[in-house]
């Protein structure tokens, strides 16, 4: 039965001759409740689309202010709908907080390699010519589409103009997504395109390479030469765009982004993560190898120490284009998979390093953990359950004044000492 009948037939207060309706079975006090209610969900209903139009129209006034066309104006702001999912997505928190074998396994798969290379093939001469004239290695560009799109087989399934007028009149992030939405509007003005061709992420990412519509307007360019930049339906302008956007974000021709590498069994973890960069000769001197157990290599080419799943996971050391790719994707486990993945579309193994099976901590949990660091002095800034750059500085400042392995990884017994209670063991006791 669809819902519609479902609800129709539960609901009605027409019965069979001899039977009693629905309704007469309940109580005067919960057929009042049960009236306030729905009233109370149309009332609000209406409130917010009252709400809406009239944020539209005053994004209208601003359009046409910064030389929007009327007959744009016209087409697409009636037309915008508000999209009640996308502030779910929003406001929606993973359960869980992933750690990096399980991001990474899910990311860096078999299919994505041999797909990376398929694509290597299909565009071997467009990729060696933007490689000549950006200084990006096919393989990276590669690597950038497949965990943007799985190389374009999925790019959203999300109105944008509608997600980012969503977010635009929602108080959260207004001003930032008010100027994503007239930069995407005057976007499809210059490039021709149609409202209904704009489909994307709940926030707004679009096309193969999952271009915001400032990066968009700034860095797309025209591939293949057909006088219109199209990055959902030329993959020749997405991966062109993709290398302008990786050159102008500082890429260094000729440098890799890091390798995994093997660290001394008495490596001060102290002197991991970016604020702690070195010479590779530095690094050579204390022992640090490549994975496979041979020399780093000397020089002065500075690099830094990452173990994203604490000192028993694999360790990798980082060269100045891991920060270019954090800065595509601010997070050191994407960045990761993007050189991980472009070394095996190049032909390389991958990460040697066993896996570690590691706690999969709630949200919750974290916020805990950055509460505790924060009222022992360790600044970790506004708890909200990520585990960013300043948590795992504040958690290795807290290992090392407390005589534990300084790796800013939350293992369980930094949560034991800290006496952070797991939900998971809340949920156990109860």
């Amino acid at each position: 039965m669809r819902l519609a009948s479902f609800k129709s037939s539960f609901f009605s207060t027409r019965s069979p001759k001899g039977a009693k309706s629905y309704a007469s079975f309940l109580r005067p006090s919960l057929r009042t409740s049960m009236a306030l209610l729905l009233a109370g969900a149309t009332m609000n209903s209406a409130l917010a689309n009252e709400q809406f139009a009239s944020c539209t129209a005053a994004l209208a006034d601003k359009a046409k202010q910064e030389g929007v066309s009327q007959q744009t104006i016209d087409d697409v702001f009636p037309r915008l709908v508000h999209q009640d999912r996308v502030i779910e997505l929003d406001r929606s928190q993973p359960e869980f907080v992933q750690t990096f074998p399980g991001y990474f396994s899910k990311r860096v798969t078999d299919w994505r390699t041999e797909k990376g290379k398929e694509m290597y093939a299909k565009h071997d001469k467009l990729l060696h010519k933007l490689s000549e004239k950006y200084g990006v290695p096919p393989h990276y560009l590669l690597a950038f589409w497949g965990l943007e799109t799985n190389f374009g087989s999925y790019k959203g399934k999300m109105p944008v103009l509608d997600s980012l007028a969503t977010l635009a009149c929602d108080k959260r992030r207004s001003t930032y997504f008010t100027q994503e939405f007239l930069v995407a509007v005057k976007l499809m003005e210059r490039e021709k395109l149609q409202k209904e061709d704009m489909i994307g992420s709940w926030a707004g990412a679009m096309g193969h390479t999952q271009f915001m519509p400032s990066a968009y307007t700034h860095y797309a360019i025209d591939g293949d030469g057909d006088g219109q930049i199209n990055l959902w339906a030329s993959e020749e302008d997405a991966l062109s765009s993709a290398a302008n956007f990786l050159a102008n974000l500082g890429w260094e021709r000729s440098f890799r982004w890091g390798r995994e590498v093997q660290l001394p069994e008495n490596f001060d973890y102290q002197e991991s993560g970016y604020k702690n960069r070195k010479s590779l000769s530095e690094w050579h001197a204390q022992g640090v190898k490549k994975a496979d157990g041979s020399e780093l290599g000397e020089g002065d080419t500075t690099a830094y120490v990452i173990v994203p799943a604490g000192h028993n996971g694999p360790a990798f050391i980082a060269y100045k284009n891991f920060r270019v790719i954090m800065r595509w994707n601010n997070s050191e486990f994407y960045a990761i998979a993007v050189g991980v993945l472009a070394d095996r579309i190049a032909g390389a193994s991958g990460i040697k390093a066993t896996l570690p099976d590691l706690p999969a901590y709630n949200r919750k949990d974290i916020i805990a953990l950055q509460s505790k660091l924060n009222d022992l002095g360790f600044d970790v800034g506004k708890p909200d359950g990520i585990i960013g750059p300043a948590t795992r500085e504040g958690i290795r400042n807290y290992q090392i004044s407390n005589n534990m392995i300084a790796d800013g990884f939350p293992g369980l017994e930094v949560m034991a000492a800290l006496n952070v209670e797991l939900e998971r063991d809340k949920a156990t006791q109860s």
